[in-house]
């Protein structure tokens, strides 16, 4: 089998304004980014803003393994197997952040013969997006230095300065830093950090965002700090949202690329689910809506997380609906929820798949509670047996969810039909009725109650008293009408990653809030996780390079 920058590099890529045309759209209605990969123009985003929706299928997973579930790669051949049984399908995913490709992962644009391209492009600078985006908060984290240093007319409490820097990669050396030493002519020392791009606010933002003015509303919104008598300061009394908007004004636009088989994919903005919400911009999905019958996005990690915060926090603010909901399981990753080791996973074993398919059934049962009818597809890998597809079929037909076996990542859309069947059926069938898990008006505190006691299990959530003090000043200042986004370990269903399987009872730590007035939310960071990650002790980096002919090779 050839790695898959072999296999996306040897792709025929047809020109993108054939992939465009696919979708009734010219060559005025792009910006293109060389011959295979293009924008779409703010015109007509804007005029298919009341064009009629198409159906908009989810793709979640269960928990995050070493074992591997392989999200994205589904939704690509979920995609390419939809247009292959005559469907108009659109893909709709997020852009893969620097900080993971050169960290754990290689790349992010799927795998194997269900896979985005150009891969390299889309891996690395891409069109350029996310250094829009950190440009944009790196700007207004300058302004707020240089305000303080020219006078600080706003009464800045430099000890309450919220805003931090960010960068897209993986430097836990950036998390907590001193800035302006070195005299007077450098600024005010104080402490602050770096998150990775992805965990911004202003991504957040860009993603929620429905045009240019709402964009320039929401910066506008941005809290950045306090002054003396603890009243919030704006992005807008910098004066910054306006400049801020400038550097965004294209990377708000969706990008269009295609599938290995030359179907259309908006590849667009990129949150991370553990540390932010973890979907794709709502732009590239409504555009998406109105150019295909069926379109097919996905949440980032679990359904905990992303599939949580899709419904929550995506669907609640813009006001859609899945029409179906995919969850990825392999049984590899089952069988290591059931307790047996990486190195062990390929030898048969019925026993710790069925312990390990816990995970599963709560994520089935976690997104059956939102209303939405589920179908189970199992990434196919060859060690699987006969004998535990049996199992997890098994375990399946008892929650009168069916299981359908996927070979996508070896033959692409072909190795998909039997589900893409399935999902325009279940789509089809109009009996999705979106439940959001709590009221607007439910206490901040509660809302994360709720979302650990029903989501991850757990029987209580703990914080310091000044968390709590924190959101009841939040909820008495009007902000407690805003969803939670709950930052938390991908790996389990607990703030422990190494709790596999479905742990209950368990306590889940809140360490710290955080208000995004901006993107529309409250930010909730769980036990230890981290809004800057660090690299494993051997990065992928180390095997990314160029080849003797000046190729890209090490992209996963």
């Amino acid at each position: 089998m050839k790695s898959d920058i072999e296999i996306a590099r040897a792709a025929h890529k047809l020109p993108i304004t054939e992939i465009a045309a696919k979708l009734d759209l010219v060559a005025g209605d792009l910006l293109p980014y060389g011959h295979d990969k293009a924008k779409l123009t703010h015109d007509v985003v804007n005029r298919l803003q009341n064009a009629p929706r198409g159906k908009l299928v989810l793709v979640t997973s269960i928990n995050p393994t070493p074992a591997g579930e392989g999200k994205t790669t589904t939704s690509v051949g979920l995609g390419d197997a939809l247009n292959r049984i005559g469907k108009k399908a659109v893909i709709c995913l997020r852009e893969p952040s620097l900080g993971p490709n050169f960290g754990m992962k290689g790349g992010a644009a799927g795998g194997g013969y269900s896979q985005v391209i150009p891969m390299e492009d889309i891996n690395l600078h891409f069109t350029g997006d996310f250094h829009a985006i950190s440009s944009a908060n790196n700007l207004l984290a300058a302004m707020i230095d240089n305000h303080i240093h020219w006078g600080n007319d706003l009464r800045f409490d430099t000890r309450r300065v919220t805003w931090r820097r960010v960068v897209d990669m993986n430097d836990r050396a950036l998390r907590d830093i001193t800035v302006a030493l070195g005299g007077p002519s450098n600024g005010y020392p104080r402490e602050t950090g770096f998150d990775i791009s992805v965990a911004s606010e202003v991504m957040a933002i860009l993603c929620l965002a429905e045009d240019l003015s709402d964009l320039k509303a929401r910066l506008a919104r941005i809290i950045v700090g306090y002054n003396l008598d603890k009243q919030p300061i704006t992005a807008a009394d910098l004066k910054a949202d306006g400049a801020m908007t400038a550097l965004l004004k294209d990377a708000l636009q969706p990008n269009l690329v295609q599938t290995i088989e030359n179907n259309p994919v908006l590849i667009h903005g990129g949150p991370f689910a553990n540390i932010a919400h973890g979907c794709n911009s709502v732009i590239a999905t409504k555009t998406a809506l109105a150019l295909g019958d069926y379109v097919v996005t996905e949440a980032g990690f679990g359904a905990d997380l992303g599939a949580e915060k899709f419904f929550n926090i995506k669907c609640r603010k813009v006001g859609l609906s899945p029409d179906a909901v995919v969850v990825v399981a392999t049984i590899r990753a089952l069988k290591m929820n059931g307790g047996v080791a990486k190195s062990e996973l390929a030898a048969e074993n019925t026993q710790a798949l069925k312990k390990g398919s816990v995970n599963l059934i709560r994520h089935i049962q976690n997104v059956q509670k939102f209303g939405l009818p589920v179908v189970v597809a199992i990434n196919h890998f060859v060690t699987d047996t006969e004998a535990e597809i049996a199992v997890l079929n098994e375990v399946c037909d008892n929650l009168g969810v069916q299981a359908i076996l996927c070979r996508h990542w070896s033959e692409g859309g072909a190795g998909a039909e039997e589900l893409a069947h399935a999902v325009a059926k279940l789509a089809d069938h109009n009996e999705a009725k979106l439940q959001l898990l709590y009221d607007n008006k439910l206490p901040l505190w509660e809302k994360v109650q709720k979302i650990a006691r029903e989501i991850y299990g757990a029987a209580d959530v703990s914080a310091d008293s000044s968390v709590l003090k924190q959101l009841e000043q939040w909820q008495a200042a009007g902000f407690g009408d805003l969803p939670v986004c709950m930052a938390k370990t991908q790996y389990s269903f607990s703030a422990d990653p190494t709790a596999l399987g479905a742990p209950s009872g368990h306590i889940i730590p809140v360490r710290e809030v955080k208000l995004s007035a901006g993107a529309g939310f409250i930010v909730v960071i769980c036990g230890s996780i981290m809004t800057m990650p660090g690299l494993p002790r051997v990065p992928a980096a180390e095997h990314i390079g160029l080849n003797e002919n000046n190729e890209i090779q090490g992209l996963s």
